[in-house]
């Protein structure tokens, strides 16, 4: 690939694309969270072809129509993802932040047979902090949620109300 199109496709998905890092519950997992990546690039079904093209540059992921007449191409996983934040991290300049610390979480996140509680927890803060670059009206679980499920929520402790506990 050129680098006309490494900056032409980074340039894609600076302005109709995202960059998402999620925390999805997952039952089946031993600590019941995962933490999914994914590159998305959106444009009407009428422009589908422009969307397959960038498949074949990238070599990874799926296309598909929505109900609303839109496109979306979608790369989903640690390794597919990262490659291509890699390929295109250089050239992005809206979402160059957000692409780095999606890279730090990928990064950051062992085998997920390995990944201990503290270790969710501070990728689910990175997380959180990727949300604020997207605008999801659908995000529930955040790294609060995490905490609570897991039974990790400290709450401060006050001296004078712990005392008035005591002497009842």
């Amino acid at each position: 690939m050129t680098l006309e199109e490494k900056a032409y496709i980074a340039g894609f998905l600076d302005g109709d694309g995202s960059i998402i890092a999620q925390i999805v519950r997952r039952k089946d997992y031993k600590l019941h969270f995962q933490i999914r990546t994914s590159v998305v690039f959106y444009q009407k079904a009428s422009h589908q072809k422009h969307l397959l093209w960038l498949k074949e540059q990238l070599g990874c992921g799926y296309i598909r129509i929505r109900n609303d007449g839109m496109s979306e191409y979608t790369i989903v996983g640690f390794r597919e993802v990262n490659d291509v934040l890699k390929l295109l991290h250089p050239f992005l300049r809206l979402k160059s932040e957000l692409a780095r610390d999606v890279l730090s979480i990928i990064e950051m996140h062992p085998e997920q047979r390995k990944l201990s509680i503290d270790r969710l927890l501070e990728i689910c803060e990175l997380v959180d902090k990727t949300a604020a670059f997207n605008y999801s009206k659908r995000r529930t679980i955040s790294v609060s949620t995490v905490k609570v499920e897991l039974g990790k929520v400290q709450f401060p402790v006050e001296t004078g109300v712990q005392q008035s506990y005591e002497q009842r």
